[in-house]
């Protein structure tokens, strides 16, 4: 069966993209810790990010890289915090969380629940960014 991500990437379900080329997406995670907290995921489907070969990793590095600096010039903070957790969905993927304090990274606190239309709105800033 098809991970969420992979039917996000498939159009099955929506999302929220914010950048994608022919290898990766970006898309806003739908329970964020912060307004613009993002996912990148690769295209191809596999679970754990260190069983993906090199050229797909390094290139998700870098496509994350694009899109945080998207982030920063459309989500006011002080940086864009990474993290690879990798335990929620089976389908590697990096979290680009905007960051004011170490406390904004902190998957242990209460997720937001933003409305479709709030979640539309940081998303377009992103794009526009990018």
């Amino acid at each position: 069966m098809s991970s969420i991500f992979t039917r996000i990437i498939k159009r099955e379900i929506p999302g929220q993209i914010v950048a994608e080329d022919e290898n990766y997406i970006a898309f806003l995670d739908v329970n964020p810790l912060v307004f613009g907290h993002t996912l990148v995921v690769p295209k191809q489907e596999v679970d754990y990010i260190f069983d993906l070969e090199d050229d797909i990793l390094s290139g998700l590095t870098i496509f994350a890289k694009k899109v945080a600096h998207a982030i920063k010039l459309a989500v006011p903070c002080n940086r864009i915090g990474i993290a690879v957790i990798g335990l929620e969905v089976p389908h590697a993927h990096i979290h680009l969380v905007p960051m004011n304090s170490m406390g904004d990274i902190n998957f242990a606190n209460p997720k937001l629940h933003p409305s479709k239309e709030e979640l539309a709105l940081v998303a377009d800033k992103i794009r526009k960014a990018f």
